[in-house]
């Protein structure tokens, strides 16, 4: 216990630190992410990243807190999908290189022995699934790091009741590295997260809960599984449709997601952020009660129920056309100025 609140301080404060000293570089290599009017340096997923696996080495390395069967491999993979961001970051790298990376990265450490082999492939697919979700999230200020460390404390919490101490360890030294790397992104953010630290995080995050619902059964463990990460499938369903309807290509970027959309109903980016977390503690605390029996497994249908709610609700708000209306009226206005 006290050992757990050690890592954790030791964490946070570790993650802000680096997420600091890392600003400048950021800045004068140019690592910044383009879709804002002023740069910001994305390198504070690298500082979360470093924080987590050093204070978690250190306690595995002393014998202090060993990880556990598994979770040290599960760690190195999830640095290793982390490095695959950074050069995603620094140089941009194809939407199937990401995706066949963080593919053999999860398929190296799902449990096959405890899932089967049939749901250890659809696990690897939701262990992507959720890791690309996450970097998609990565379009707001304060949105993975809030959702982020939600997130950890529900997975943690299952990992806790299945006497994965190491596990729960692990995922709250994540959350603390995430609460360290907040304080600077909140917003108005000085720093992003970047693909290195989104994937990262939502790597170990599905990968964390995969193994904390290891033996169950598939249908439940399905269910708690997507309690455990509804906002970002929600994001990623609202996205995708949206795009499809407007006849756009999947991969192109263009202001669609949960919090364009919530910011163009009026709320400020830390409405949009607390909002967005509450949302996810709802259906993150769903989850946890139905993978510890508090409550019925059907409850789980209620977080599905409520992300298609929300879905079909923003797809009103219409977001393509109002960029193109914005930069017509510009272009008018400029021709009445230089006639």
């Amino acid at each position: 216990m006290l050992y757990g609140i050690a890592a954790a301080t030791s964490a946070l404060l570790l993650a802000a630190l680096l997420t600091a000293l890392l600003h400048g570089p950021g800045l004068r290599a140019g690592v910044v992410d383009r879709r804002r009017q002023r740069p910001v340096p994305l390198l504070g997923g690298v500082a979360v990243v470093l924080a987590t696996c050093l204070v978690a080495g250190v306690g595995e390395w002393t014998g202090v807190a060993p990880l556990g069967d598994g979770v040290a491999d599960l760690l190195v993979a999830a640095a290793g999908v982390a490095l695959l961001g950074l050069v995603a970051d620094l140089w941009r790298l194809r939407a199937r290189v990401l995706v066949a990376g963080t593919a053999v990265a999860a398929a190296c450490v799902v449990p096959y022995d405890e899932t089967g082999l049939g749901a250890g492939i659809l696990a690897v697919g939701w262990i992507v699934f959720v890791a690309l979700a996450f970097k998609g999230l990565d379009h707001a200020d304060g949105l993975v790091g809030t959702v982020g460390v939600i997130t950890a404390f529900g997975v943690g919490g299952c990992a806790a009741t299945e006497m994965m101490d190491g596990l729960a360890v692990l995922l709250s030294v994540l959350a603390a590295a995430l609460t360290g790397f907040l304080m600077h992104n909140w917003p108005p953010a000085r720093t992003g997260l970047g693909a290195c630290g989104s994937l990262f995080t939502g790597f170990l995050l599905a990968s964390s809960g995969v193994f904390a619902r290891a033996g169950y059964d598939l249908g439940s463990g399905a269910g708690v599984l997507f309690s455990l990460a509804a906002l970002a499938a929600a994001d990623v369903l609202l996205v995708v449709v949206s795009r499809r309807l407007a006849r756009r290509p999947l991969l192109r970027a263009g202001p669609d997601h949960l919090a364009h959309r919530l910011r163009r109903l009026g709320l400020t980016p830390q409405g949009v952020v607390v909002l967005l977390g509450l949302g996810t503690f709802s259906a993150v605390l769903v989850g946890v009660f139905a993978h510890t029996g508090y409550a019925a497994g059907s409850a789980v249908f209620w977080v599905a129920g409520g992300a298609v709610v929300v879905v079909l609700l923003l797809l009103r708000v219409p977001v393509y056309g109002a960029r193109r209306i914005a930069s017509t009226q510009v272009r008018g206005q400029l021709r009445v100025r230089n006639g």
